[in-house]
């Protein structure tokens, strides 16, 4: 798996970028509006660095890179505004140097002598058109019905006028003006630049997005409302996380599109669509509300986030309702529509997990195809999916807990593979939280835990013969585990008495141990004052009372009355709780609920198929919308994984992961139990129950694991640098 860029396309983003800040300051940008939003000398600044070159094959004199090197280019370009048709000047010098007989035009262009531009729709159904960079562009390439034409635009026929975002923009009756055929019946050629267009535009996009919210956060972090910096409101913080979920995933989703065209996946047309339409949308909810970040400033023009506001909007709807391009994505999904696609050049990203992983997987789908059905019909999301025989299976097998050590886990699985392995788990829906509880506890009990417990517990755990539940929360407490008030007092023989509640201590009905925050110390700061222990909880004074949920899930409230342990039994110093727990943390993979959402998906598609709507548009623009967000839940899963695997800095990408995944599954399963009805309120076997859980199911994931609010002011820490917002 991979994140980042070569070492190449790094000093090119670079270069880029450094230019583009200098050469495409809001100072520049508001110069050039002055004289109708095009900077002939920022043009041929960028010429200078070979911008237009850069998709041009080197036999044609360009520099034959892949889309993935201009997309670097167009980030950066949305993130300064660049004052000019940039992403369709990519696009038409390709299809000159494609399509030839124009060389001295190529040449000019790539020069940045002329500016050469695309016309959007079919000039034989539609002669005139709204044309990016119409009012400067010396020609244009278009489409007429199977050929490629290039129309010449005399000056007189480039008739700027005001519009939103104060860009060159002009309507051109193309229909009457000299036109010449580039390529007869090379219509595919440009299908295929205009899905290369989608992608700079949505990368372009992300970058204003990226921009805004980080302007918005400076400011939140200057100005005071209250006598408290505004960036401490979780009204201003949350929204802002939420965004940089969405903007991060609009550009990961493009990244998505291109490597799945290097792959030749079936995925890459509908991906291409996706993208554009989750960017214009991501990208306007991130200006607007970066924007409103400013209160009344934001509407004044002497700050430039009103920039931002605009710009995101104006570039796309050059090529109408980006609505359409979510029914497009609805056609190559369920309908068959397949468009030609560029060539896309080398594309370093790569979200493969390798041959180990695949062995993993292949070794656990082996083992699960020997489960009897009958099994597998007690499999389900939650602890009372917990089937002895299956855990038993898979620990003999070395299998059950693949994100530890060898040393503890017995086996040595590389960190891909530990990732796989619990995807494919997940696949197979053996997912029960019982394993990953117990993972936790045996790796805190191995490098905290006293020889006692290392030899009487930690075996059986590893074997596959016990569970553990959590002890954190408290009926009071809620998120704030720091908040502990059960208490554990040490007696004359150095022995503890714990007396208190714990509350969703999921799994204690069946589990033999609960790993227990206790409250050691009420004369310190309060996460100072804790301590943690291993209690039994098969044992006098430990009663366990089911609390069912509406998800057809149980969990519990556990009460302990004069419950003693030996010190042995504690885990770490003496009020070091915080300290211990900390060693959780060493098994956090950044994941989310993709395979519940996928699975979603595909009982919808049944559903939808059973009420004979599938062919309808409502219903296949509704399901690519729920595909779109499950494929940001990848890419963020992917980009946290790949972070925490490779160590680099942490920027909340494990929080966003899980908080945009949990939000969208909850909202999603909100929408397709809506478009299944009255049919989805049934729990009839098979697809319309699984459905009708899945609504019930997201409802928990936005609590459970940290609420959604938690996360969010950890992404606005981490991600956004804004102050904490939480005590």
């Amino acid at each position: 798996m991979n994140f980042d860029l070569t070492e190449e396309q790094g000093m090119v983003r670079d270069t880029f970028a450094r230019f583009l800040d200098e050469n495409s300051s809001t100072v520049r940008v508001r110069k050039a509006m002055e004289t109708g939003g095009f900077d002939q000398e920022l043009w041929s600044g960028l010429a200078e660095l070979g911008a237009f070159a850069m998709r041009v094959p080197e036999h044609a004199g360009g520099m034959g890179l892949g889309v993935f090197d201009a997309a670097l280019l167009m980030e950066e370009a949305g993130r300064t505004l660049v004052s000019g048709p940039l992403a369709e000047a990519l696009v038409a010098t390709r299809l000159l140097a494609q399509l030839g007989g124009a060389e001295e035009l190529l040449e000019q262009a790539i020069g940045g002598e002329a500016v050469v531009s695309i016309a959007m729709h079919d000039l034989a159904a539609k002669p005139v058109q709204w044309i990016a960079g119409g009012a400067v562009a010396q020609a244009v390439v278009g489409r007429k019905g199977n050929d490629v034409v290039l129309v010449t635009i005399p000056e007189s026929a480039r008739k700027a006028e005001e519009n939103l975002a104060t860009t060159p923009i002009a309507e051109i009756d193309l229909g009457a003006l000299e036109t010449r055929v580039l390529g007869s019946g090379a219509a595919a050629t440009f299908e295929a630049a205009i899905e290369e267009w989608k992608l700079y535009m949505s990368i372009g996009l992300s970058g204003i997005g990226r921009e805004a919210l980080r302007l918005a956060s400076v400011y939140a972090n200057e100005r005071k409302a209250f006598g408290q910096l505004i960036g401490t409101f979780q009204g201003i913080s949350h929204p802002l996380a939420d965004l940089l979920c969405d903007i991060d995933g609009a550009k990961f989703l493009a990244w998505k599109a291109i490597h799945d065209m290097s792959e030749g996946s079936e995925e890459a047309a509908p991906c291409i669509s996706l993208a554009y339409w989750y960017a214009c949308d991501a990208a306007a909810r991130s200006v607007a509300q970066g924007l409103h970040t400013f209160g009344g400033y934001g509407l004044s023009v002497e700050y430039d986030i009103h920039l931002f506001n605009l710009r995101a909007k104006a570039w796309p709807l050059v090529m109408g309702d980006p609505q359409l391009v979510l029914e497009e994505a609805g056609r190559r999904l369920y309908a068959g529509e397949k468009p030609a696609l560029p060539d896309v050049g080398e594309v370093p990203i790569d979200f493969d997990l390798g041959d180990e992983a695949r062995a993993v997987c292949a070794e656990l789908a082996e083992l699960f195809s020997k489960v009897p059905e009958e099994t597998k019909a007690k499999f389900h999301y939650s602890w009372e999916g917990y089937v002895p025989e299956v855990h038993k299976m898979l620990a003999e097998h070395n299998l059950l807990f693949p994100g530890l050590p060898e040393h503890i886990s017995g086996r040595n699985i590389t960190p891909y593979a530990r990732i796989a392995a619990m995807g494919e788990l997940e696949r197979q829906g053996y997912n029960t939280p019982g394993a990953g509880v117990a993972s936790m506890v045996a790796m805190m009990i191995d490098k905290y835990g006293s020889d006692e417990l290392k030899q009487e517990v930690l075996p059986k755990i590893i074997g596959g013969d016990v569970l553990c539940s959590l002890g954190y929360s408290e009926p009071s407490c809620g998120s704030d585990v720091f908040a502990a008030q059960c208490k554990a007092t040490q007696l004359e023989d150095g022995s503890w008495r714990i007396d208190g509640t714990k509350m969703w201590t999921s799994g204690a009905n069946l589990a033999s141990y609960v790993l227990m925050l206790t409250r050691t110390n009420s004369n310190v700061p309060k996460h100072k004052g804790l301590t943690m222990f291993i209690v039994p909880l098969k044992t006098d004074g430990v009663t366990v009372q089911a609390v069912h949920t509406f998800q057809d899930e149980r969990t519990n409230i556990t009460f302990y009355d004069g419950v003693t342990i030996p010190d042995s039994w504690r885990l770490g110093e003496i009020d070091g709780g915080v300290k211990t727990m900390s060693a959780a943390l060493e098994l956090e993979h950044g994941g989310g609920f993709s395979k519940a959402i996928k699975g979603m998906i595909e009982a919808a598609e049944e559903v939808c198929e059973e009420m004979g709507i599938l062919g309808e548009t409502r219903t296949q623009c509704r399901l690519a919308r729920t595909y779109a967000h499950l494929w940001v839940s990848d890419m963020l899963a992917y980009r946290s994984q790949w972070a925490s695997v490779e160590k680099k800095p942490n920027h909340g990408y494990g929080p966003m992961a899980k908080m945009y995944s949990s939000e969208v599954f909850l909202s999603d399963s909100r929408d397709l139990l809506d478009l299944t009805a009255p049919l989805s309120l049934s729990k009839r076997p098979g697809a319309v129950a699984l459905l009708n859980q899945c609504y019930r199911h997201a409802a928990g994931t936005t609590i459970y694991g940290g609420t959604s609010e938690v996360h969010r002011s950890m992404v606005a820490e981490r991600g956004l640098g804004l102050p904490r917002t939480r005590g």
